[in-house]
């Protein structure tokens, strides 16, 4: 096994590069084309979620695969390999495999627990198998992974010490003042997007008891469908969908926005959200969206506001005093307080979830996340904002799932708005207790890693073995042959016997060898002992490569048979 990763993710990058190295779906296979024909892997697919990029592939050269996987993911991400290289990790046999079983059983997502990462590895897996990529360590490496993610979830309470990002973003929401069902009760919440993880937030926001949840989305068809599914989730959600053109109009009603396509661009900038506001209580009308899909044909380009724009005049009716969002997961302004001391994010710039009861089908894989900029360095520090905190209500709560984001950050501004983004649930989790399951999932994790660098060892010297017994009945039938041409009046009782005899006294010689071997070859070290083998019976390589394909090709063939039927029976989870 040489099995080599190389990636980044929320842990080694900031979330500003992150959007930027993402990838489409048409970038995932271009890139992974690519890795299968550089010189190094063999075989290759590639991880890509929310906050993490990571190719996988088989390589027989460690160095000229780390440099070659490196500059391939720089290439189809857009961002230059000098700039993306502080940010990449590189793990290499056991530990890219105990790197990619932290990952299913959710050790190493942003909300640590979170289930959605199964649904993504069974992706990667899938595309190695479209594109003929996934060889038989592949497949074998994200089989067992998602079987040691089944078993994590399973047999620990690792579903405690995290919960789907969703749900984690609708709680920063409350600022912890209330729980989330409370708070939401009788609230009307509107849902950009129509794609897998905009389906998790819309059933969730049914399920914790909003009055109503109405669906924008660019393609009317989703939106209905995804409609359809809440009116018969049973929660007695009243459900609508709404053109995109007309989510300007639905922003002055609603009082929970949650916004996750997969846009490149901003779908709602701080301008549509300040007239929103600025409309919903009566200060100016609100305006239609430019610059989101389904507005106008020519957008208008997105500026932060300037302090004589509607901005300015909503600071001003806010001076009596309104709710201020925590700033230490969300950006908000103080009412009264200087403008300019206020510390402003202005960017210069795919999540699967599993949805019980809902039609895998109607779901859409949730989009690639994209170029942020680099203002969030230029953040002033959360500490600051936490202390002018104060208990009015707010106005519109806002929470952006998307990377590239949604909704510009700069709507912390805006008095009565509180936003929370993937940036603050970054923070936010980093400072989550973690539940005491989580040492007993790195426990099955070490076992899992374990026991599969021994199957691979064991496999590995699977086709020496069966090219040597093939080699000894070979011999076997030769020597019967011409035990027939010097003894031509034997019966056939006779004949069988000495047959059956020479049979079972070259099984029983080579029987604790070929046990013994297999043994050695599944300890740490023992991938020397194959050709240790074939050195000392003289096999034929040619004749071990063989059986190699052979075993590959049956193996492949009952992969597509596991695959197809999981797509069968994946009523379960979005996708």
């Amino acid at each position: 096994m040489s099995l080599l990763v190389v990636g980044l993710s929320h842990r080694s990058a900031p979330v500003s590069v992150l959007e930027r190295a993402s990838l489409s779906a048409d970038a995932k296979v271009k890139l992974v084309h690519d890795t299968l024909a550089a010189e190094p892997a063999t075989e290759a697919t590639v991880l890509a979620t929310c906050n993490r990029i990571e190719l996988y592939a088989d390589v027989d050269k460690f160095h000229a695969g780390v440099a070659e996987l490196s500059t391939l993911l720089a290439q189809h991400s857009g961002v230059a390999l000098e700039e993306l290289t502080p940010y990449l990790y590189v793990h290499y046999e056991d530990r890219a495999v105990h790197h990619l079983f932290s990952v299913a059983c959710g050790l190493d997502s942003m909300v640590i627990g979170e289930g959605q990462i199964l649904g993504q590895i069974k992706d990667a897996l899938a595309l190695g198998q479209e594109l003929h990529s996934a060889g038989r360590l592949i497949n074998d490496l994200f089989q067992q992974a998602l079987r040691v993610g089944k078993r994590a979830h399973s047999e620990t309470g690792i579903d405690r010490a995290g919960q789907s990002l969703v749900t984690f973003g609708l709680e920063q929401l409350t600022a912890g003042r209330e729980p989330v069902d409370v708070w939401a009760k009788d609230k009307r919440a509107l849902v950009i997007g129509a794609g897998s993880m905009s389906s998790l937030a819309a059933a969730t926001l049914a399920r914790v008891g909003v009055a109503e949840v109405v669906v924008a989305n660019r393609t009317a068809e989703r939106a209905d469908r995804l409609v359809e599914i809440l009116v018969a989730s049973g929660t007695g959600v009243v459900a609508r969908s709404v053109p995109m053109a007309s989510v300007a109009d639905e922003l002055t009603r609603v009082d929970v926005v949650v916004s996750c396509t997969g846009a490149t661009g901003l779908v709602l900038s701080g301008e549509q959200v300040a007239a929103a506001v600025a409309g919903a209580v009566g200060l100016v009308p609100s305006t239609p969206l430019p610059g989101s899909r389904g507005s106008a044909p020519d957008p208008v380009p997105h500026t932060p506001a300037e302090p004589d724009s509607v901005l300015a005049r909503l600071v001003a009716a806010a001076e009596a005093g309104v709710r201020l969002a925590d700033g230490g997961v969300a950006r908000t302004i103080v009412p009264g307080a200087d403008r300019d001391g206020c510390p402003v994010d202005v960017p210069a710039g795919d999540g699967r979830a599993a949805l019980t009861g809902v039609d895998a089908n109607s779901l859409e894989l949730h989009g690639t996340w994209a170029d942020q900029g680099e203002a969030a360095a230029q953040r002033q520090p959360r500490k600051g904002a936490r202390s002018q905190v104060d208990a009015a209500p707010v106005r519109l709560a806002l929470l952006d799932l998307a990377m590239p984001r949604d909704i510009d950050a700069a709507v912390h501004r805006i008095p009565g708005v509180r936003l929370v983004d993937i940036e603050s649930l970054a923070e936010a989790s980093a400072d989550a207790p973690m539940a005491a399951d989580v040492d007993a999932v790195r426990g099955i994790v070490a076992d899992e890693v374990a026991a599969f660098g021994a199957a691979q060892r064991a496999a590995h010297i699977t086709p020496t073995v069966v090219a040597l017994r093939a080699m000894a009945a070979e011999v076997v039938a030769m020597e019967v042959a011409r035990l027939d041409g010097r003894l031509p009046d034997l019966d056939e009782r006779q004949r069988a016997e000495v047959t059956q005899t020479v049979r079972r006294v070259v099984d029983k010689l080579l029987h604790a060898p070929t046990v013994r071997v297999k043994q050695l070859a599944s300890e740490p070290g023992g991938a020397g002992y194959a050709e240790a083998l074939r050195e000392l019976f003289d096999l034929d390589p040619q004749t071990v490569a063989s059986v190699s394909r052979a075993d590959a090709a049956g193996q492949a063939g009952q992969v597509d048979q596991a695959g197809q039927a999981d797509k069968n029976d994946d009523s379960g989870r979005a996708s």
